[in-house]
């Protein structure tokens, strides 16, 4: 293609193979390295696969991340043999981890220090979105970059923001993860509410969509309380991970969270039943062992 492009990813998880997927799809030259066993897709795929980090940052002109959590990019960035170490000026360093965004603000000081841009750009979807190429990409960074990336976050997500500066696109993410855990909550409360009562929860889910109450949430993760389909989807431990981040940012704030604070007991509770790696839909099992009920027993 005649505007190929050469592209770095970093982290081909769950989440990041279906991404790196997409741009080799299109028709650029992709660079991959993953700390584990690069999947078998991609393998057998025309990216090329590099032996760190840093070799992608030497090969690739845009660099994508897409790893767990903030040691994770500090050290896929700064550790040995890591992109930082392979970067010359004007290439472009995207982190679309969920991460702090108080050492993010960190990170792109560091990069921009090297004569290089730096985006944050966290994504919400999950692993649907990953493959369907339907993520929403919240962005943080100077709109001159976000402009240049933004064809190629089109190759991964539909709804694309500039939220703000370095920081900005991981504040919003948080914030998602906050307004996703606690909406999770008030379904599980409902949920159990009217089954405890006697009435069908499926048929009152289903009652409960047309109004002023439904939501995403009520439609996917409370068809899930139903039919007990708790496999991810998103893990536990991972909404636990961004609560956290959620938590300590408030805390250094000033801000209170009490409800989120609530959900992420709630989710410590599955965790302590062996659940950390249940779909996040599965807090309602915490709130289930509360009452001595499940939504799918008989009164």
């Amino acid at each position: 293609m005649s505007n190929k492009l050469k592209l770095g990813f970093v982290g081909l998880g769950i989440m990041g193979a279906p991404m790196a997927g997409h741009l080799i799809a299109a028709g650029h030259e992709v660079f991959i390295n993953t700390r584990s066993k690069v999947p078998d897709e991609l393998a057998s795929s025309t990216a090329v696969q590099c032996a760190s980090p840093q070799e992608v940052a030497q090969q690739a002109d845009t660099i994508f991340m897409m790893v767990p959590d903030t040691p994770d990019v500090e050290k896929v960035l700064f550790g040995d043999k890591g992109i930082a170490s392979g970067l010359s000026k004007g290439k472009v360093v995207v982190d679309m981890s969920s991460i702090s965004p108080i050492a993010t603000k960190e990170f792109a000081k560091q990069i921009n220090g090297l004569g290089c841009d730096y985006l944050d750009a966290p994504v919400s979807g999950g692993q649907v979105g990953a493959k369907n190429a339907t993520l929403s990409i919240m962005v943080g960074g100077d709109e001159t970059v976000f402009e240049k990336v933004k064809p190629i976050f089109e190759l991964m997500g539909k709804n694309i923001n500039l939220v703000g500066g370095n920081g900005d696109g991981q504040t919003a993410k948080v914030a998602n993860q906050i307004i996703v855990a606690l909406n999770i909550e008030a379904v599980a409360e409902a949920l159990l509410f009217a089954a405890k009562a006697g009435a069908d929860p499926a048929k009152v889910r289903q009652a409960l969509m047309g109004g002023f109450a439904g939501s995403k949430i009520l439609e996917v993760h409370g068809e899930r309380m139903v039919k007990r389909t708790f496999d991810p989807g998103f893990r536990i431990e991972l909404h636990q991970k961004d609560l956290n981040l959620a938590l300590n940012s408030a805390r250094a704030l000033g801000v209170s969270l009490p409800n989120t604070a609530t959900a992420q007991e709630l989710f410590n509770s599955c965790s302590a039943h062996g659940g950390q790696a249940w779909d996040h839909s599965a807090m309602v099992k915490a709130l289930e062992k509360l009452a001595n009920f499940e939504i799918g027993q008989k009164v």
